[in-house]
Formats: structure tokens, C-alpha cells, sequence
């Protein structure tokens, strides 16, 4: 695990892991073993359940939002990236809770319109969701990339309050509010925080499990620090 963690952080080739953690093969096939077992999705699942005992999870503000990383092998879910001269790239898809702490992440090829991963995003939430109400509401912030009809019924089917930023309408609210700052802030620190593990900075893993599998490890740390449970 420490050498699974190793290449997490630094982005280095599984050859090049330092022999302290054993030989770079081993590392990478347990990694592959422990993938294919749902044992990184799991981690981050107990992490997440020890997260809502010890601070609780910000379920009233709900921010969605999608990255876009370089795949230069390709593979898996991933594709042209229009915002880099069609190089192949990949998406992530994270949902986060009011404080930025990971609750659901998707991958997608770089040219796949982000609307189309909402779905299945949402589907991945942890089971212990709880069920909005008029008293207790859950709101769903997200930019003017999911300002669709479609978007916005398929959220509201899942009960949440719409705060999705017409075209436009952020740009006003910058120039009428000084200092604005609009919720989902919290979304992209989070993607800002997983890029600082090299590994998802520059994705090389051709099958799109394995490159969860990393995704999946690294929301576990960062819950747990989020928690208080690491330094």
C-alpha cells in the first residue's frame, strides 16, 4: 500500500518505485488486484462514513463540477480535448459536499459534454444519502455548462434545489457584488487538491478501472485529512 501510495503522489512509472516498497511489478500487480476488488471504492467509503460521524457531511450545499486531465497514451474513457488542439485527454466528475469533501466521481473521454455524466454521477452517491425535504432542502450548485432543460429536470427528479448559473448571470452578479464568489468554489479547490497527486495530474493508465482506482485512493486521503484522522 505504501508503494501503491508512492506512485500516487509522484507520478513516477510502477518500474520506478523504490525498492523499499518492493519490486515495482508486485506494486502494480496488488494495485491491479485490490482495483479489480472495489478495495480503494470501499476505503473511501469507510472514510467518508467515519467523515459524517466525527464532522458530519454538508449534505444543504451540493457542488458539481468536471476537470480535464492529459491521457497521452489513450485508452478507456478518454478522447480529443478541444481545449488542447484535440490531444487525447480524460474528465473527471466530481460531486462534493458543502466543504469540498468528495462524495461522487465519473470518468469521461475529454470530449464528452458534461451534462451527459450527470447521471451517472449522481447514481455513484453513498447509499446514506438522506432524502431532501422542505425542511431539511438540498441545494445543487453547478456552472452555466449544465444549463439545460434536461439537466435541470433530471436534478430536480433527485430533489434537490437548482442553483445552476444561466449564461450570463454569473459574469453580472462579479460585476454588481464585489468580492462574489459563487458556492461551488469548494468543487474546484478539490479538483485543485487531487491534481497535487502527480499520478491524476497526467493520466497513464489505459484501463479506465485503474485510473479509478487511483481517483478512489485519493478522495480516501483526502477525506481523511478532511476528517481529522491524518495530519
Amino acid at each position: 500500500m505504501d508503494g501503491i501510495f508512492y506512485v500516487l503522489r509522484t507520478g513516477c512509472h510502477w518500474k520506478a518505485v523504490p525498492r523499499e516498497f518492493g519490486s515495482g511489478s508486485t506494486v502494480h500487480r496488488r494495485f491491479q488486484e485490490w482495483t479489480q476488488a472495489g478495495i480503494f471504492e470501499r476505503l473511501w467509503r469507510d472514510v467518508l462514513r467515519e467523515y459524517d460521524a466525527l464532522v458530519g457531511i454538508d449534505w444543504t450545499w451540493q457542488s458539481l463540477d468536471s476537470a480535464i486531465t492529459k491521457a497521452p497514451l489513450g485508452g478507456e474513457e478518454t478522447g480529443p480535448n478541444p481545449t488542447d488542439r484535440a490531444k487525447s485527454g480524460t474528465k473527471r466528475h466530481l460531486l462534493t459536499d458543502g466543504r469540498g469533501t468528495p462524495l461522487a466521481v465519473t470518468v469521461s473521454g475529454a470530449n464528452r459534454h458534461d451534462k451527459k455524466k450527470v447521471e451517472d454521477t449522481l447514481k455513484v452517491l453513498p447509499e446514506n444519502r438522506p432524502t431532501p425535504t422542505p425542511e431539511e432542502p438540498q441545494h445543487f450548485c453547478a456552472d452555466k455548462g449544465y444549463d439545460f432543460p434536461d439537466v435541470r429536470d433530471l436534478v430536480t427528479q433527485w430533489g434537490y434545489t437548482l442553483h445552476i448559473k444561466a449564461r450570463g448571470e454569473e459574469q453580472a452578479e462579479k460585476a454588481r457584488i464585489p468580492g462574489y464568489r459563487a458556492r461551488r468554489w469548494v468543487v474546484e479547490r478539490t479538483h485543485s487538491w487531487m491534481n497535487r497527486f502527480r499520478k491524476l495530474l497526467i493520466r497513464f493508465e489505459k484501463k479506465v478501472q485503474n485510473f479509478l482506482g487511483l481517483i478512489h485512493l485519493a478522495c480516501a486521503f483526502i477525506t481523511a485529512r478532511r476528517a481529522g484522522i491524518l495530519g
